[in-house]
């Protein structure tokens, strides 16, 4: 049986090209090519907090996949289960930025590696020995991906471990009603999920507020025992159901005030501070999200997604300041 790692992350690694200045695409002039993924910040996130996870991905055989293996690489994370596709390119996506630093993407990811994963990669084995298996909703926007990613997910739950799920909701991905029934049916294996309201409501749930919507999920049939519900600057809301292993339980965190650069990447920041804290033993969810909201925070006052991620060292002297 594998051993050493308590977590395995799944999903997309691409090339996000950040802009030079603000404003919308079609003005922008200039980019900065940065290594990006929602689950590849996920899982270099937990790397550099002290709790590297294996991380099946896809990319190209091309210099953006090479350069995107190479990061991976260098942060640490094992090589087991990134994979290089012969036959198609690596997915680029455009960012662009409003005066709030808050961003839209556009995706260069038709027929792209990660849309080409295939079930089964990871073995049986290597799920029974991890705690957690971390997964996003692009990979299921499409191709064999999502079968791959169901299949995953489905697997991760039948051998006990915590399924975390990001759904990520990027409109451009899908087409109409299929975000709802396809993300709506993977829950189905999901132990704690995170999303934002708007999120939430695009998986049709109702609520008047966060709390509302969060109550709504735990109360269907679809599977989470725990809703983590960020909300940005505001920071982020946790609610737990009598079927979590921490209990019945609300809590709150206010977040922390910074002056954001780039908000590219908060979320996956939390998510990996949130699971880097609950395999570290923690189990008072108000102490889960004060930790992840201090990564995420700690993440938007610099330029990039994963080039901003910090270490557990950074995030307490960010917390102690």
């Amino acid at each position: 049986m594998d051993s050493g790692h308590s977590v395995l992350v799944a999903g997309e690694t691409l090339v996000d090209f950040l802009p030079g200045t603000r404003g919308p695409l079609a003005t922008v002039e200039s980019f900065t090519r940065r290594p990006g993924g929602a689950p590849a910040n996920v899982a270099v996130g937990l790397a550099r907090l002290g709790e590297t996870p294996w991380f099946w991905t896809r990319v190209g055989d091309d210099p953006f996949g090479e350069s995107l293996v190479g990061t991976l690489e260098s942060e640490g994370v094992p090589d087991r289960f990134v994979e290089r596709d012969p036959e198609a390119r690596t997915t680029l996506a455009f960012v662009a930025h409003d005066e709030d630093a808050d961003r839209g993407f556009t995706f260069y990811r038709d027929g792209t590696a990660d849309t080409r994963m295939e079930p089964g990669r990871v073995p049986d084995e290597v799920l029974g020995s991890v705690e957690w298996v971390v997964a996003g909703g692009v990979t299921l926007a499409g191709g064999p991906s999502r079968r791959a990613t169901l299949d995953l997910l489905e697997r991760a739950a039948g051998a006990g471990a915590t399924v975390a799920f990001d759904p990520n909701f990027r409109p451009e991905l899908w087409a109409d009603g299929e975000f709802e029934s396809t993300v709506g049916g993977a829950l189905e294996h999901v132990d704690v999920l995170k999303a934002t309201a708007g999120e939430l409501r695009a998986l049709g749930f109702e609520g008047e507020d966060e709390a509302g919507l969060a109550r709504a999920v735990l109360g269907s049939a679809a599977g989470p025992h725990t809703v983590l519900t960020t909300l940005g600057g505001a920071g982020a809301r946790a609610e737990a159901g009598a079927e979590a292993p921490w209990g019945p339980t609300t809590a709150t965190h206010a977040g922390y005030p910074v002056e954001p650069v780039d908000t590219t990447g908060a979320g996956d920041a939390f998510l990996a501070g949130a699971v880097a804290s609950f395999v570290g033993g923690e189990t008072d969810l108000s102490g889960v999200l004060a930790f992840a909201n201090a990564v995420a925070a700690v993440t938007t006052t610099a330029a990039g997604a994963m080039t901003a991620l910090p270490t557990r060292e950074a995030v307490r002297t960010f917390r102690e300041g």
